[in-house]
Parts: C-alpha cells; structure tokens; sequence
C-alpha cells in the first residue's frame, strides 16, 4: 500500500446485488450502484449513483469497480509502466499496487446526483 489512513468499500450490499455468476445478456448490462464514503471525493460524493459498464474496456484512468484482496472497490484504474494501481481521489485513504488478481466488475460510465449539474457522463 502507499499512503494512507483509511480502506473502506464503498459500494453497497443494499445498492445492488452482484451476483458472483454471471452468464448470457445479463453479464454485459450495465447497472447502477450507490457511492457510500468519501474515498472517491470530490468527483464521487457520498449518495452519487454511477452507472457501470461491465464490457467498457479498461483504460489507464478510468473509473472502475473492481474485486482485489476480498473486497470491492471503486477506484480510478491506473497503469504506470509495468505497475497497475487502484487509487482513491482522496488522500486520506491508501493508493494500492495490484500486484495479484484483479476482478474489474465494470467501468464507470456515468454520474448521478440529487441535482441536474451533478450528472456526467465519462464515456
């Protein structure tokens, strides 16, 4: 790990369930899932609905929601030479090498607040 205080997920049990098998249409639909926590402040925001894309292809600096060391994160997907990383937007908590298996669930394509100015698109 490099930096930081805190690791906490911040996708809801409650917000979605994401089955661990997936097959046929339902695997590439996109879905949508609750921001809990500050991790990904200021762009992501506690209570934020983001829409994501299981079969978006995975670029260094997308947003992603993935499965690594027993837990799923939302985290912004970062490639440095040979280094993968997943890092938070907020320094409070730790910018974490991949360095075993990463399940990316999906890639964040969209951003929805209780207010029209806090929608965005990122694809």
């Amino acid at each position: 790990m490099v930096g930081s205080r805190r690791s906490i997920p911040i996708v809801s049990a409650d917000a979605i369930a994401i089955p661990s098998e997936t097959s046929g249409c339902a695997a590439a639909e996109p879905f949508a899932l609750r921001v809990i926590g500050d991790s990904m402040a200021p762009e992501f925001v506690d209570g934020h609905i983001v829409i994501v894309d299981p079969v978006m292809p995975l670029e260094s600096g997308a947003y992603v929601v993935a499965d690594y060391d027993g837990e799923t994160v939302f985290r912004q997907y970062w490639v440095e030479g040979a280094h993968r990383f997943l890092k938070p937007l907020n320094a409070d908590y730790a910018t974490v090498e991949v360095v075993r298996e990463l399940r990316v669930r999906g890639v964040v394509v969209q951003r929805a607040g209780r207010r029209r100015r806090e929608h965005k698109h990122y694809y």
